[in-house]
């Protein structure tokens, strides 16, 4: 009886905070334990002052001491991870939750509202303090400088995105025309000497907009051009930290190239902790989701629950693992597991292929051991700066 006193007193000495992040404000869910209502207060959003001002009143209202442990949680989003770490300079233990994987009801129609939200977060937040650890996913927060290891490709990411994009709106605003261009690099200069099928020249404002538009695509691909450069001289770096040595490990086997090796450490393996192959599958979004109640059982694809930019990767870096590692033992599995088989089911086998290179990848970088008939070369060959092909433009 002694000993259960003592558990509830000591529960009763944790105070649980969720959060439900807005805008303009922001929710505080406050409680002691799973039968304590909820105590909700609304501060203004990114107010530090006021989030301390509505812990000291809670620990007040639920009769706690001042100096008693704060557990609290949000998820994952907008706002990253700026939050976690001033929380826990100031001593209080964090979660940062994946919102896919909090529990839902699941009538057709649910009330759903902010405070409903703050509401249930702190209730699931004690239930993971009272021990179900299935109760949802924890996110692993990056430190600073693993975050800021992430910008540069990302960046280039986004920047080859938008030279797409001036491409296509160039393209199609001269196809509105009935003309077609093969080139960018005498674009600016030729635009006034295009004609169109009457003999006509474009009209003036057109040709004002597509000036515009080339300069803004000029000024990406030198932005493009220089991060490239800025990505290269890294790895030429001889006093380098470790995820730049994984990299070049990487950039040793054939079919890897600088864009993939980049993106492979900086996302995962350089800095996340992967205990097996079935967590890192789920990592990248490559684990099957299967169905099977009663006398229903059928399988419904992989989850695509994981990190957006490496599951398309490992895609195409399967498909360039058939074709420059031939003679390697995953090569050999893939056809003759479904090389035989028509499109659809290479297209289903590439994903397994996927899924097992990265975890042959992963054990390379973590225990050395080399793919099985897997071939190297040397890193520096893929890092040299390339020059851009010169094209004419023509209509």
């Amino acid at each position: 009886m002694t000993a259960t006193m003592r558990d509830c007193s000591e529960r009763t000495e944790v105070l649980y905070l969720a959060f439900d992040l807005g805008e303009r404000s922001w929710k505080l869910a406050f409680t002691i334990g799973r039968a304590q209502k909820p105590r909700i207060r609304n501060v203004v959003a990114r107010d530090l002052a006021g989030v301390t001002r509505e812990i000291v009143r809670a620990k007040q209202r639920f009769g706690l001491s001042p100096d008693a442990a704060v557990r609290c949680c949000y998820e994952a989003g907008r706002d990253g991870f700026w939050l976690h770490r001033w929380l826990t300079t100031q001593g209080i233990e964090n979660l940062v939750v994946d919102s896919s994987s909090i529990e839902l009801n699941r009538r057709s129609r649910r009330a759903k509202t902010d405070r409903l939200d703050a509401e249930k977060l702190v209730v699931m937040r004690v239930r993971y303090a009272e021990g179900e650890g299935k109760v949802w996913s924890v996110v692993r927060v990056p430190s600073d400088d693993q975050e800021d290891g992430r910008q540069l490709h990302r960046e280039l990411e986004t920047l080859k995105r938008a030279r797409t994009s001036h491409m296509n709106r160039i393209r199609g605003l001269l196809v509105a025309q009935g003309l077609t261009v093969q080139g960018f690099d005498k674009f600016s200069a030729e635009v006034e000497q295009l004609r169109r099928c009457d003999g006509t020249p474009l009209p003036p404002a057109l040709q004002t907009r597509l000036k515009r538009e080339f300069e803004r695509l000029q000024l990406v691909e030198r932005q493009i051009d220089e991060l490239d450069q800025e990505r290269v001289r890294q790895l030429h770096e001889q006093a380098t930290p470790q995820q730049h040595e994984q990299i070049r490990r990487l950039l040793a086997l054939r079919g890897i190239g600088i864009n993939s090796a980049w993106l492979f450490v900086r996302e995962v393996f350089g800095w996340r902790q992967v205990r097996n192959r079935r967590e890192l599958g789920a990592l990248c979004g490559l684990v099957p989701t299967p169905y099977a109640s009663g006398q229903s059982e059928y399988e419904q694809g992989i989850s695509k629950a994981g990190n957006r930019r490496m599951r398309p990767m490992a895609v195409e870096i399967a498909w360039l693992w058939l074709e420059y590692q031939p003679r390697s033992e995953l090569s050999q599995w893939y056809q003759r597991r479904f090389g035989t088989g028509n499109s659809r089911m290479r297209r289903v086998g590439i994903v397994a292929l996927a899924r097992k290179l990265l975890v042959a990848l992963w054990k390379y970088l973590e225990r050395g051991e080399v793919p099985a008939g897997a071939e190297l070369r040397e890193w520096q060959t893929k890092v040299r700066p390339r020059r851009r092909q010169k094209r004419t433009a023509a209509a």
